[in-house]
């Protein structure tokens, strides 16, 4: 976890009191507590606040803290440590969520402590807008991509090729340090990365030069993408490990493609249905007429009926969008409108007067 200010974190000043530290990790944790908030992000935040708790709720680690920042808490606590003596149970209690009276500070230690093990990589988002009839239709196109991705020199071992590599002697090639100790509450297993080989398990005599002992790699990459006929905004496609490069040997995070559909020029799209307002003459609303309408694949043949009024809404049967993921077509429907004609010749104001004659005399 990238450590950022214990204050900051939680949103308070320097001075702040222990009950207004209390008050604002109270907030944070109802907001993104696991039980509560199932987001990718919200696991790690709440990891965060909960350490910042852990250590400002406390006089001593306090202290520490303001005098020295991470170097007094590091060199002086276990991660164990850090959490033990805080009040998490009375917090969880009152909020309903886990590790609350009924559970205990190993439950809790367990759920925090960061993972030295091969860990899945994160997970990418790309934005893709497209148009509305290529939602209709699917598409098949191509993305670029910036992501990590292990090293092809040196297949992500981090040595440069030819060169040996060794089994951690600190470590046994675990790339962890396990020790036992007592407590008040038991006997605990403390889990800490080797700092001889800072987790790896092996030395690394010679560094890989592609990617400098890391083991990954950065690349543009393209990737093709099909979408699938119906999607709508605000959908999105999960790519397999096609995300970023995994930690420690562990698998490839997945790209997460979400699609936006860019607004139509004459179409207005509510779920599978399409909507078209056309306007009409109002002696075509009056008398009737047969008027050819665009539709996504063409035009189709819409009759208007005598003495049509504004907001008539006709139904197009399966000119709409097609349902993703299912079989058939949602409907288009055409709203009406008249229009008023702005430049009228002699003979047709005289007809219209004499219309209008009629009409009061009626």
């Amino acid at each position: 976890m990238n450590r950022r200010d214990y204050y900051d974190v939680l949103g308070v000043p320097k001075d702040a009191l222990k009950d207004d530290i209390k008050r604002a990790y109270r907030k944070l944790a109802m907001q993104y507590h696991p039980d509560r908030n199932k987001s990718p992000e919200a696991e790690e935040k709440f990891k965060e606040i909960s350490e910042a708790y852990a250590v400002l709720s406390d006089n001593e680690k306090r202290s520490q803290y303001d005098r020295f920042g991470m170097a007094g808490i590091e060199g002086k606590y276990t991660w164990e440590d850090i959490f033990r003596g805080a009040d998490f149970d009375e917090i969880f209690r009152d909020l309903g969520v886990g590790f609350g009276a009924q559970s205990n500070f190993d439950m809790f230690f367990r759920r925090m402590r960061p993972r030295y093990g091969p860990e899945k990589g994160p997970d990418l988002r790309y934005d893709l807008e497209i148009t509305l009839e290529q939602a209709a239709a699917g598409l098949k196109t191509q993305i670029e991509v910036p992501r990590t991705e292990t090293c092809q020199r040196c297949q992500g071992s981090g040595a440069e090729p030819g060169t040996n590599s060794s089994r951690c002697p600190t470590c046994q090639g675990t790339g962890q340090m396990r020790f036992e100790r007592a407590s008040p509450f038991g006997r605990f297993i403390q889990i800490q990365p080797c700092d001889k080989c800072h987790g790896s398990g092996v030395i690394i005599t010679t560094k890989c030069r592609e990617c400098k002992g890391t083991g990954i790699v950065e690349h543009l990459r393209k990737i093709d993408v099909g979408i699938p006929p119906g999607v709508d905004s605000d959908s999105h496609l999960r790519l397999r490990g096609q995300g970023e490069a995994g930690i420690r040997g562990g698998p490839a995070g997945d790209l997460y493609i979400v699609l936006h559909i860019k607004p139509h020029q004459m179409f207005r799209r509510q779920g599978e249905d399409l909507y078209f307002r056309l306007q009409i003459e109002f002696w075509q609303a009056a008398l009737g007429a047969s008027i050819n309408v665009p539709t996504l694949n063409g035009t189709a043949e819409l009759k208007i009926p005598a003495g049509t009024q504004t907001g008539t809404l006709f139904r197009l049967k399966k000119k709409g969008m097609p349902k993703f993921q299912g079989f058939g077509r949602g409907d288009e429907y055409v709203e009406v409108s008249l229009k008023t004609p702005t430049k009228l010749s002699e003979r047709q104001k005289l007809l219209l007067e004499e219309f209008a004659k009629e009409r009061i005399a009626d």
